[in-house]
């Protein structure tokens, strides 16, 4: 863990960007899955709902 210290929340905003934009896909897909691990612990088992919609075309 690395703590920082900025002079203004602008200076701080502008750190987090940086460092964002350094992470390669991989780690942003990685910290996208550690989050929903944490918030669901059981996150890795589960699948993503299915979501459909079925529309009716019209005949022109």
């Amino acid at each position: 863990m690395v703590v920082r210290k900025f002079a203004s929340h602008e200076e701080a905003d502008a750190a987090d960007v940086e460092e964002d934009l350094r992470l390669t896909p991989a780690q942003r897909i990685q910290i996208l899955l550690d989050l929903q691990a944490w918030k669901n612990p059981d996150a890795d088992t589960q699948r993503f709902a299915r979501v459909y919609r079925i529309t009716q075309l019209s005949r022109s």
